[in-house]
């Protein structure tokens, strides 16, 4: 072998070593931040405080009207009937076609949508997210023509973003709603 082939093939055992012994002496970095769960925890204690404040709020409503009977519902909103419908036993379920009519006022009793402005509603009952969560809830309590008074806690109603027209962020809500009609929908029954 000449001597050129041999500073080459020397060369390449050096170039090998020295990557092999780069890349196995590496250790990996350390990460710039550290996290603690403090942001966790502040907003999960500034959540609770925003809730108990909403709560607050509508029990003092719930109070003022110690010859209203209020309902604490087990998703945690209240409510109240205004006109309750004994005769029927039926109610709303998943996939039933509801007709409803509804205003929404704060809790100050201000009407920020009327009954007229929002117009009659239909609602694929747990088929579609086009209204509230808490009044998703609400409908499958009510019967065919009652009407019900919703009290409901912002994050029930449009939570920390508010609807970017007139509810603003973390608001609770009163919503009265009548329950106009309801019946199973007709694409699920032919199917």
């Amino acid at each position: 072998m000449n001597l050129k082939k041999i500073a080459v093939i020397i060369l390449i055992i050096l170039m090998c070593a020295a990557m092999i012994l780069g890349c196995s002496q590496q250790q990996a970095r350390m990460p710039i931040s550290h996290s603690s769960g403090t942001f966790m925890k502040e907003s999960i204690a500034r959540n609770k405080k925003l809730v108990a404040g909403e709560e607050g709020k509508i029990d003092s409503i719930i109070k003022s009207n110690p010859n209203v009977k209020y309902h604490a519902s087990n998703k945690g909103y209240w409510y109240r009937y205004d006109v309750r419908n004994t005769q029927d036993t039926l109610r709303p379920k998943k996939g039933d076609v509801a007709q409803f009519n509804y205003e929404v006022k704060d809790l100050d009793g201000n009407v920020i949508y009327s009954e007229l402005e929002l117009r009659p509603q239909t609602y694929y009952v747990d088929k579609e997210q086009k209204i509230i969560i808490g009044l998703r809830h609400g409908l499958k309590l009510m019967r065919k023509n009652e009407t019900v008074t919703f009290l409901f806690p912002s994050h029930l109603a449009y939570g920390y973003h508010g609807d970017d027209r007139r509810i603003g962020h973390n608001e609770p809500l009163i919503y009265t709603v009548t329950l106009t009609d309801f019946k199973p929908d007709n694409k699920t029954t032919a199917e």
